[in-house]
């Protein structure tokens, strides 16, 4: 770009390229090592221009930073190393979005008991249970998507903070580094950082769903509940104990989600009260994006595996089904409909049942003695029996059936089969968009280093005999 704005000449810019690939050519380790370490410097920007300068001589090493600053430098440098992680963590989360849905999709006709409270409230479906996650995970996506479009604008070129008297090409930078456009404020660009506090924002959004699931997965892999077997890979053994199957894994992901948290406070506490423009602080800032990323990503890789893995014991789902009265609320509703009662007085006759049928599995009564506790109970309310009133002995015995609870929540984004599998339908189609929708971002990114890397290929080659 300075060669192109006759800022420098095409000889300097052909050395001063010849030069960088050398460098790149040593290797970060080697370069690290040998230069940045050795001599002191105070960062990798100022050790590559110090190392051109000394092979190249000043009067064409000393021309690289030519409008240019170590501030919207390090800015950019940011915004790209951010991009890349943002685009490797959407793939990861469509990834776990996929081991969900699968997943999902086995599961179709295993019930289970739904909780509020953690108390057992109305019977599911495992695959309606793991579609509330697809759907969290998805917001997850989607928010990583908004992140990586406010990421993917090029500072470069606001120098120190009030841009430069040199007449820069701003626009053709950031096209040649695969920005989708340009910083409008040159002290806005080299201060700002509020995108990475909205990246680890999402991080910890991220984090709060997968420390949800697996909460969930550690509840349920107990001999409390035992709705699933851990993959043998995610699980510990004791020193001591030799039965023991610790689901360490699903506890690391609960833990680090704090440590996402901390890193989103430390950025937020770093930036609150920084004056414009650039301030030494915002090195700490990075940092904690650092932590928060690598976090992240390792979080939602393990509970990719963890969920591909899950053995659940459909059996003892379905027994827990029957206890705990969870087709209370079916039943409430089936006496309104046979007796055209009001549903609040409804619900004080089953209130009035449930001490008896939430401690015991409810199959063991028919629904003709059920039917009699309901008559008793009304009576006692309302002063007559919902029998007398319509309610019929099949009403009862259809209401207190758990798999036609289930059938009959046959509303949108409910746990029926039909509304489940047009769920997993959906989510399928969703996430194939949203791969497709990360190729092309890639491939944007892609064909402008392919562009930048040809010409450079072409300045960098002239002159040379081969």
């Amino acid at each position: 770009m300075l060669e192109e704005r006759d800022i420098i000449s095409r000889e300097q810019s052909r050395d001063i390229l010849n030069g960088l690939i050398a460098i790149e050519q040593r290797g970060a380790a080697e370069f690290i090592e040998q230069e940045l370490l050795a001599h002191a410097y105070d960062d990798v920007h100022t050790a590559i221009e110090s190392v051109l300068i000394r092979e190249l001589g000043e009067g064409t090493g000393g021309r690289m930073h030519t409008g240019r600053s170590r501030n919207d430098e390090v800015a950019t440098c940011i915004r790209i190393a951010l991009r890349d992680d943002l685009t490797e963590l959407m793939k990861d989360v469509n990834e776990l979005r996929s081991a969900v849905i699968a997943k999902a999709a086995e599961h179709v006709d295993t019930v289970m008991p739904g909780y509020t409270h953690l108390q057992h409230a109305q019977p599911t479906t495992l695959a309606h249970h793991l579609s509330a996650y697809s759907d969290a995970f998805a917001r997850d996506f989607t928010r990583l998507v908004t992140v990586y479009e406010r990421t993917n604008v090029s500072p470069l070129g606001a120098a120190a903070f009030a841009s430069t008297g040199f007449p820069l090409d701003r626009s053709s930078t950031a096209k040649l580094l695969g920005f989708d456009s340009v910083m409008p404020n040159s002290m806005d660009a080299v201060s700002t950082r509020d995108f990475v506090i909205e990246a680890i924002a999402c991080f910890a959004n991220l984090m709060t769903n997968l420390s949800r699931l697996a909460e969930e997965t550690i509840l349920w892999s107990t001999a409390e509940f035992d709705f699933v077997r851990v993959p043998e890979d995610y699980i510990t053994g004791s020193s001591i104990m030799p039965q023991k199957r610790n689901p360490d894994f699903a506890e690391l992901v609960r833990s680090r989600t704090g440590t996402v948290y901390g890193c989103l406070m430390s950025a937020l506490s770093i930036c609150k009260a920084l004056p414009y423009a650039y301030n030494r602080d915002l090195q700490e800032v990075t940092t904690h994006l650092l932590n928060a990323t690598k976090t992240t990503a390792a979080s939602v890789s393990v509970m990719n595996r963890i969920v591909a893995g899950l053995e659940p014991n459909k059996e003892e789902m379905k027994k827990k089904t029957l206890v705990g009265f969870t087709t209370a609320t079916e039943l409430a509703d089936t006496i309104v409909r046979a007796t055209g009662i009001p549903f609040r007085t409804a619900h004080k006759i089953v209130a009035s049942l449930a001490p008896v049928l939430t401690h015991k599995n409810h199959e063991l009564e028919s629904g003709g003695d059920i039917l009699r506790r309901i008559d008793a109970l009304a009576v006692g309310i309302t002063g007559k029996k919902l029998s007398e009133l319509g309610l019929t002995e099949e009403n009862v015995k259809e209401a207190m059936d758990v798999c036609s609870n289930i059938e009959k929540r046959n509303v949108y984004g409910g746990p029926a089969k039909e509304q489940v599998r047009k769920t997993i339908e959906t989510r399928t189609r969703d996430l194939n968009r949203d791969e497709k929708l990360i190729e092309a971002k890639e491939e944007g990114v892609k064909r402008s280093l392919e562009e930048l890397e040809r010409r450079i290929a072409e300045l960098s080659a002239e002159g040379i005999e081969c």
